[in-house]
């Protein structure tokens, strides 16, 4: 069972930058490649960027490309999402999320993330 702590959210003016950080509990982190998503309220959970096991191979969402960088530590079992150039619409409680996986390389599909963190809110003020 693998545990997840987001942390990092907060209110920030558009334009602004937050980093969130999402600790892992267990000692296999590198086992797992790991994903973001968010909830904006009275929408769905959509998908914000995954990177695989090592880190060598990441993916975004078209609506934060360019703006959001994912990265991770297996050393200190932590995913990162750094958010530049927030905009109101941003604005959403954010979630990390853990799929088992085969390959260091492979980015899992949305069905394969089994543990999820509890989300910290973002909200992005115009």
């Amino acid at each position: 069972q693998v545990q997840l702590v987001e942390s990092g959210g907060g209110l920030v003016q558009a334009g602004g930058s937050l980093r969130l950080s999402c600790a892992a509990s267990e000692r296999t982190f590198s086992s797992y490649a790991m994903g973001w998503f968010r909830q904006a309220p009275g929408k769905e959970r959509e998908f914000v960027a995954a990177i695989s096991r090592t880190g060598g191979t990441t993916a975004y969402a078209d609506f934060v490309k360019g703006r959001f960088t994912i990265s991770r530590d297996n050393a200190k079992n932590t995913v990162y999402l750094q958010m530049n150039s927030l905009k109101p619409e941003d604005t959403a409680v954010y979630y990390c999320a853990a799929a088992s996986v085969g390959t260091i390389v492979r980015l899992p599909t949305r069905g394969e993330y089994k543990y999820w963190g509890q989300g910290t809110q973002v909200t992005v003020s115009s």
